[in-house]
């Protein structure tokens, strides 16, 4: 693959959450992607962190592909600056057109509608169905309870070891960037 032909995924909150690492963080992880000369695919909205990474990554020139459905536009502020915007008629087709125009997928802090997007990519990389990175990233440990949670699911035997392998948690953005970027060669 060449410059710009590889494509991190975003999932995170349409908020900014209570801790300002957050935002902080999402502006950083939008610029990097932007930086390494990768596209942003993220859920289209210009509010919260959602619209944090997507104005550092346009600032720092990377290209976006966002993907809003249609009862979403308003509620999130539909950013039409993008380089790419798909509004679909569900939030099913919105999942499925990011993940295809993705190579990796990165999840900062956010709400149901995050952890929504997180377990059905996690259980369709489960199923064989993807290969993508899939990388927490655990900004003043957010997703602590998460990682508990999926371990006690292999400790309980409701699945095997795969699921811990099939995500990398790190601490912070500039950790999140190899594990992201690690089936690219540019």
């Amino acid at each position: 693959m060449k410059s710009g032909d590889y494509s991190i995924c975003v999932y995170c909150g349409s908020r900014d959450g209570a801790d300002p690492a957050f935002s902080a963080a999402a502006e950083e992880l939008g610029q990097l992607i932007a930086e390494h000369g990768c596209r942003l695919v993220y859920g289209a909205g210009d509010v919260g962190l959602m619209g944090r990474v997507a104005r550092a990554a346009t600032t720092a020139g990377g290209a976006t592909f966002g993907v809003i459905p249609q009862h979403l536009v308003a509620r999130e502020v539909a950013k039409h600056d993008l380089n790419t915007l798909v509004v679909t008629e569900t939030m099913h087709e919105r999942k499925k057109i990011m993940v295809m125009n993705s190579d990796a997928i990165a999840v900062l802090p956010g709400g149901a509608g995050t952890l929504d997007e997180f377990f059905e990519m996690l259980t369709w990389r489960q199923l064989g169905l993807h290969a993508k990175p899939i990388v927490l990233v655990n900004i003043g440990g957010f997703w602590d309870p998460l990682v508990t949670l999926i371990d006690h699911i292999e400790t309980t035997r409701f699945a095997d070891g795969t699921l811990t392998q099939s995500v990398q948690v790190v601490d912070n953005v500039t950790a999140a960037m190899p594990a992201l970027l690690n089936n690219w060669s540019a």
